[in-house]
């Protein structure tokens, strides 16, 4: 059952925070909710009253840690909260985030989405120098730096910190006077701003979360930017040396939700291209277009105005499903997927299908799908993925298998199509994924499908192919 659950790539965290409200804790609830998809291990809210800190951290999602009662001790009128998956460190409540600590610089608190590619070698430096660490998380050494860096203030200090970091971040630092933003140079992973009506402001992972409390959208946090945001207003500087931009094109295949905007474009909007592009690249004779849901809806419409198909919400998805049920002692073929998603026999009995996912990660789930399809009374099953053979790992943020569990990276597409038992096998060109996401080829980020890493990533080099 965990091949199912485990077999896709799982999006970093999602940061929310405001500044300049009331109620500023309960809409910090309301965006992590709204972020929910980009993790689900953990989740946690640091408040600010103008002298103090409240926290709370607890793993699970966020609407069952976040109650009335509980919003209620996070009191102040700015907050910022994460959720969480593990890409870098353990799932433990220690792990959890954001961060907090007191030091020369006043009271600090920090949650992070991307990754820190050189954390380890740093955490050790750190060490030496009598640092106590209380998780194994790579965002503690951001601040064990700040606390240790000479500076006049928290910003100065901040900035200092972030100039000699190289990786993937997009940032929320709290102070009692300040909320602070900060993307990386590179801008990997998405932030946005965002004004409520009352004048506060907003900063999130994705516009979603805005559209969730009434806050109109207003521009990108830009890479390499700074933004702090006080009882003045907005203070926007770029502490950063000017580097390549080197945006996550995952976010519009898979990570973000279809209903935000990012890196100034409609998700939705890429992903309907992305299956118009695959039907013209992989046109297959077929009765009717399926989308694995739910990440595969958007192409799989795309896929069928293209090619004129018919497109059929053909596997229904459950919605509530947890990982905690236990498979029977009699098995029950593919029983992890079944509790997941379920074939509508009438749609597809006598048919050929076109089944539309997002990506391959180890295959295991896609294997499993094919034959659920199958069993259903399929004739055919011609799998189309929106995006190039998936061969290398992600250090920016992104949990995803070690190189050797990629199946794209061990085996031929027609070896792909084999293991799995399609009829057929299509993946989207990396020509037409960025021309359907509007990307220039020189300012995104493709090194899971190409092995070449904008950055070093820790063992001095930039391609592990």
């Amino acid at each position: 059952m965990s091949d199912f659950f485990f077999d896709k790539l799982k999006e970093e965290c999602g940061v929310f925070g405001v500044f300049g409200h009331q109620e500023a804790s309960t809409l910090t609830q309301l965006g992590l909710f709204a972020l929910q998809h980009r993790g689900q291990e953990a989740c946690g809210i640091v408040s600010a009253d103008g002298d103090d800190f409240t926290q709370i951290r607890r793993l699970g999602l966020v609407a069952d840690n976040f109650d009335a009662k509980t919003l209620e001790r996070l009191k102040g009128n700015s907050a910022i909260g994460h959720t969480r998956y593990s890409t870098a460190g353990r799932k433990s409540v220690r792990e959890a985030q954001p961060f907090s600590v007191t030091c020369q610089h006043g009271k600090i608190a920090v949650c992070h989405n991307g990754n820190l590619p050189f954390a380890k070698q740093k955490r050790k430096e750190l060490e030496k120098q009598g640092a106590i660490f209380n998780s194994t998380s790579d965002t503690e050494t951001i601040l064990h730096s700040i606390a240790r860096t000479e500076a006049d203030s928290a910003v100065e200090a901040i900035a200092k910190v972030l100039r000699e970091t190289e990786g993937a971040f997009s940032l929320l630092f709290l102070t009692p006077e300040a909320l602070i933003a900060v993307r990386d140079p590179r801008g990997f992973r998405p932030l946005v701003l965002g004004k409520l009506k009352n004048g506060a402001y907003v900063v999130g992972s994705e516009t979603c979360a805005f559209d969730l409390i009434d806050a109109e959208y207003l521009r990108e946090i830009e890479a390499g930017e700074m933004l702090v945001i006080d009882e003045k207003g907005l203070h926007s500087s770029r502490p950063f040396e000017e580097k390549p931009k080197s945006v996550c094109t995952f976010e519009h295949v898979y990570f973000s939700r279809p209903d935000s905007i990012i890196f100034g474009r409609s998700v939705n909007q890429s992903r309907h291209l992305m299956g118009r592009q695959l039907a013209k690249e992989h046109l297959v004779e077929a009765d009717i277009v399926v989308p694995v849901p739910d990440s595969g809806v958007a192409a799989a419409i795309g896929y069928s105005a293209e090619s004129g198909i018919s497109f059929r919400q053909g596997i229904i998805r459950n919605h509530y499903i947890g990982r905690t049920f236990i498979e029977p002692s009699q098995t029950i073929r593919s029983f992890g997927v079944k509790l997941k998603l379920n074939p509508i026999k009438d749609l597809i009995e006598g048919n050929r299908v076109i089944l539309v996912d997002d990506s391959i990660v180890r295959g295991t789930t896609s294997k499993k799908v094919v034959a659920l399809v199958r069993e259903a009374g399929a004739k055919e099953v011609h799998l189309r993925i929106s995006c190039p053979p998936t061969i290398s790992p992600c250090y920016y943020g992104v949990n995803t298998p070690v190189k050797e569990e990629l199946i794209a990276a061990r085996m031929s597409v027609e070896e792909v199509c084999e293991t799995i038992g399609a009829d057929s096998l299509g993946y989207l060109s990396m020509a037409g994924m960025l021309e359907a996401t509007g990307m220039a080829t020189d300012s995104v980020c493709v090194a899971c499908w190409n092995g070449k890493y904008p950055t070093e990533i820790g063992n001095g080099s930039k391609d592990v192919r």
